[in-house]
């Protein structure tokens, strides 16, 4: 059995580390190796996508990051109880035709005892920027630089 630590019950220190390390994967942009975070049969509400199954997970990704280009994430903290974490986040991409976008979100996570993330609920707002108003600038395709601001830092 795959056990991908930190493991439930959650603190809040062990919440962070969990959600640094999905941050980190999502900004490397590997479909197949961020799926391995979810057990065989988990189940996303994404926007108005519902998907189940890593088969799925990694569909959805490939498809995800071909239309959102210099995808940058920065995830924290919102709460945690036992097996859940709740979380907000930005990310910042651009489409094919060049237009930026910030997009705001929320997601609620839950895990099995193996602290593999069994349900996935996530609802995103995306709002049109120039290019100048980017926030989120590291390296395409890396995890977001120590220091680098968080969203209470840029006021998100």
């Amino acid at each position: 059995m795959t056990v991908k630590p930190p493991v439930p019950p959650f603190t809040r220190e062990s919440a962070i580390q969990k959600i640094r390390g999905a941050e980190d994967a999502w900004n490397r942009q590997d479909p197949e190796q961020v799926a391995l975070a979810y057990t065989e049969d988990s189940r996303w509400r994404n926007r108005d996508s519902f998907v189940q199954g890593r088969e799925q997970i990694v569909e959805f990704l490939r498809s995800k990051w071909s239309k959102e280009l210099d995808y940058h994430l920065v995830k924290e903290l919102w709460a945690t109880e036992g097996s859940r974490i709740a979380v907000r986040y930005c990310y910042e991409s651009h489409d094919p035709s060049g237009q930026w976008w910030r997009s705001f979100g929320n997601e609620d996570w839950d895990f099995d005892e193996n602290g593999l993330m069994h349900t996935r609920h996530s609802s995103i707002n995306d709002v049109p920027i120039e290019e100048s108003e980017r926030v989120l600038r590291w390296e395409s395709g890396q995890p977001r630089p120590e220091g680098h601001p968080g969203l209470t830092e840029l006021g998100f």
